[in-house]
Formats: C-alpha cells, sequence, structure tokens
C-alpha cells in the first residue's frame, strides 16, 4: 500500500476536540514535523507551506477527504501524516462535503515527480469506498494506524 511507505504508526491521529481548518493545518504540520525519535522539518513551517499550498487551490478531493501536502527543500524523503475528524471541517471540496479524513504529506523539494506520484496513488487508495469506511469506523488509533498501514489482524 502506497501509504505505508509515507506513514509511521506515530502520525497517525484520531481528533476527539473541533478544530477548524487552520487547525488541521496545525495539526497535521505537528505530525509531520514528526516525533523526537524520528524529527523532521519545524512544525510551524510545514503548517506555513502547507496554509501556503491550500490558499493556491483547496486539497479537498471530496467523499469527505483532503490530501494537504507542500515541498520543502532541507526534506531528505517524503512523510506522511494522517488525522481522521470527529467534527469534519470545510476544504472548499468539490462536491460541497465536509472533511473528516485527511491524510498530509510533505516530500523533497526537487520530487516533484515522486509528489505527483505519490499524491496520485494516495488519491487512488482514499477514492476506495469500503477503505473510506473501514477508516471512519475503526475503533481507535491502533486500528486506524494499522488499517493505513496495510497491518492485517
Amino acid at each position: 500500500m502506497p501509504i505505508a511507505r509515507l506513514l509511521s504508526r506515530e502520525r497517525v491521529e484520531c481528533v476527539d476536540a473541533p478544530v477548524d481548518h487552520a487547525g488541521v493545518i496545525a495539526r497535521a504540520a505537528a505530525l509531520l514535523a514528526g516525533p523526537a525519535e524520528d524529527p523532521g522539518p519545524p512544525a510551524a513551517e510545514l503548517a506555513a507551506r502547507l496554509a501556503a499550498r491550500e490558499r493556491l487551490a483547496s486539497t479537498g478531493l471530496g467523499h469527505g477527504v483532503a490530501i494537504p501536502h507542500c515541498r520543502l527543500a532541507h526534506l531528505d524523503e517524503p512523510r506522511g501524516a494522517f488525522l481522521r475528524l470527529s467534527s469534519p471541517v470545510d476544504f472548499a471540496a468539490p462536491d460541497g462535503r465536509l472533511v473528516d479524513l485527511v491524510f498530509a504529506m510533505a516530500v523533497p523539494e526537487q520530487a516533484v515527480a515522486g509528489h505527483l506520484a505519490h499524491l496520485a496513488e494516495i488519491a487512488g487508495c482514499f477514492s476506495d469506498e469500503a477503505f473510506r469506511t473501514a477508516l471512519r469506523h475503526a475503533e481507535g488509533r491502533d486500528r486506524l494506524a494499522a488499517l493505513l498501514l496495510g497491518e492485517t489482524a
């Protein structure tokens, strides 16, 4: 599964408190920055880059899914983060539906082709209704992470 190449269990979160669009971007940036044992770029820089990309055009795909993404010059390899929102947020998706599933991604600045390939693969995964439904009904962060990482059990 392409998502598993970008994601770690530590960068999966169930967001139970209501947040707005900016709050989702900030939380995604914090996850992308990573835990102490796998640090990435500073969260503030990631949040600024994700927000700048959102101003260009919405990353809402439809079906309650958004894929905020950005490129960074000093990032060594792509990384992803996933948030499931208990209170959906407006990402100006083409179908008008609020977003409750967010896969954020940061890639190295020079990886233009790889960036587009990752976006296409992720969009393909989230186009699967059964996958979206399983994510929405997964009980707890551990089960959610297992689904995203393609772990069986």
